[in-house]
């Protein structure tokens, strides 16, 4: 009974280590939640929401099993005017009192070719939940040199439409695009 004991806590133990070691978390001061809008159909206007973390729990090297989910503060949002930040943190857009985070959680990754993926989960922004799909790049693993840990690098790129998620009703598509461009650079630290 003791060796089974023994050879149980070795297995939860080597488990709970193995899980740990296939986590990745993103190194905030290299990386970046950024979207685009178009303005009056002729000008982008870009932001990045500054308080965000996101995970990635893979088994494989060429992470395409990997799972991801990332929770951002609408509350950080920033297009480098505070007016339009304010703006767009009240009740006529993102509503950050109401709603005062974003959430991703990935349902499915499928390969696209040589260390790219479409990367398939539930948004939950503004109170609603829908499915987006985007592109990801997987652009390699490397050890930095400043603290030895292996670091990962990917970037995700897509589309999503604000109407989906009842953001800026009140601003027709000729005064701000539906169509919101994301585009996410990061380095993930295991």
């Amino acid at each position: 009974m003791k060796k089974l004991f023994i050879i149980l806590t070795a297995f939860v133990a080597l488990t709970a280590f193995t899980s740990l070691n296939n986590i990745w978390k993103n190194d905030p001061p290299h990386s970046q939640l950024g979207f685009t809008v178009k303005h009056l159909g002729i000008s982008d206007i870009s932001g990045v929401f500054n308080d965000f973390d996101v995970t990635v729990t893979s088994l494989k090297p060429d992470f395409s099993d990997a799972v991801v989910e990332l929770n951002a503060k609408i509350a950080s949002i920033d297009t480098r005017v505070e007016a339009r930040d304010n703006h767009l943190k009240s009740a006529d857009f993102f509503d950050a009192e109401k709603y005062p985070t974003m959430h991703f959680k990935s349902t499915s990754l499928k390969n696209a070719g040589k260390n790219k993926y479409k990367l398939t989960g539930d948004l939950t922004l503004h109170g609603v939940t829908k499915p987006v799909t985007m592109d990801l790049t997987y652009t390699g693993t490397v050890e930095n040199p400043m603290n030895k840990k292996p670091t990962a690098g990917f970037q995700v790129t897509g589309v999503i439409k604000r109407s989906d998620f009842n953001l800026g009703n009140g601003f027709p598509p000729p005064m701000i695009s539906d169509e919101v461009r994301i585009k996410a650079d990061g380095e993930f630290v295991r």
